[in-house]
């Protein structure tokens, strides 16, 4: 697999540099200037510079975990997603590599084999954390790679999609509620901001590929994609029964993690929140990119619908 570049690390780097590399990964303004069509070569030569040129260069083998106190240890390591998470990354991580074997440009290579190598690390980080708080894993599974490697692709990228929305809400909502301290949250945020990077590449790779495609492919390409929503559909379906049989567990494991760090949050809150982080994260990279925009219609939508329903029962 291959692997990403790793210059001053959080330990050696002065704060000076650390601060640089965090705003680095999260401003980013393409050189070319004026319009850009979806879809062009300018647009390709944009997102596929996006990821290199907001690198951060931390690396988890130096990354701070700070000392936790009893109770707040027995909440984080009673938290049902450290095995799917680490699972997620690994498949993440091989997919993206494989799927990047099959592609013929070298530039849309070298992005994509740059997002593996931030998957494995993000496995990293995870196998770090789990290490440093003693929280039980199960053995990780052998994981076969798909027969279609776009798929295998086309499956990571809206799942990121989906994750990524509702875990910018749940981290805000654990910082503000004090539930993650916020030493945990300084070590743990280079992550969550580098998904919001992946999420944003992979749309506008969606957008490229649609509009590069050949007339006769794209009736293929669009029911390819509808089938992998159903797919998702289905598998979280799966995913909810599986980590229902952890100890502990619940199988709605967004809405039971909202309910463990706050007692107050309900659905309408955590999608506001969801919706600011999604708006906020993305709020730095050029306008001219195209944002996901699927999770923050439906949050929208949910919403809306939601509020609705409140105001009937008051009445």
């Amino acid at each position: 697999m291959n692997e990403i570049r790793v210059i001053p690390t959080k330990a050696a780097a002065t704060e000076d540099e650390v601060v640089s590399a965090d705003h680095q990964a999260r401003h980013w303004q393409f050189p070319e200037a004026g319009p850009i069509k979806a879809g062009s070569d300018a647009h390709f030569r944009m997102f596929t510079s996006l990821l290199a040129a907001t690198y951060n260069p931390y690396k988890p083998a130096v990354l701070d975990w700070p000392m936790l106190e009893p109770e707040t240890l027995r909440r984080i390591t009673a938290l049902p997603i450290w095995d799917i998470a680490v699972q997620t990354e690994i498949k993440a991580a091989a997919r993206i590599a494989f799927y990047a074997q099959t592609v013929p440009h070298p530039a849309l290579r070298a992005a994509l084999l740059h997002m593996s190598g931030e998957e494995a690390r993000h496995r990293e980080v995870l196998s770090r954390l789990v290490a440093a708080y003693g929280i039980p894993m199960r053995p990780e599974p052998d994981y076969a790679l798909p027969n279609d490697a776009e798929w295998g692709w086309l499956v990571t990228g809206f799942s990121e999609c989906i994750d990524s929305f509702f875990a910018y809400g749940l981290f805000e909502l654990a910082k503000r509620s004090g539930y993650f301290p916020a030493k945990l949250v300084e070590t743990f945020e280079p992550v969550v901001q580098e998904e919001g990077r992946h999420i944003l590449f992979f749309s506008n790779w969606l957008v490229w590929r649609r509009a590069n495609l050949r007339w006769y492919l794209r009736p293929w390409f669009e029911a390819k994609i509808w089938a992998v929503w159903a797919y998702l559909l289905y598998e979280r379906i799966g995913l909810a029964k599986d980590v229902d049989g952890l100890e502990g567990a619940d199988a709605n494991f967004t809405m039971n993690g909202s309910s463990a760090i706050s007692d107050e949050m309900d659905l309408p809150k955590l999608l506001e929140i969801c919706l600011e982080e999604d708006k906020r994260r993305m709020a730095g990279y050029d306008a001219r990119l195209k944002r996901p925009g699927t999770m923050p219609f439906l949050g929208r939508l949910g919403l809306s619908v939601l509020r609705l329903k409140s105001r009937i029962q008051r009445r």
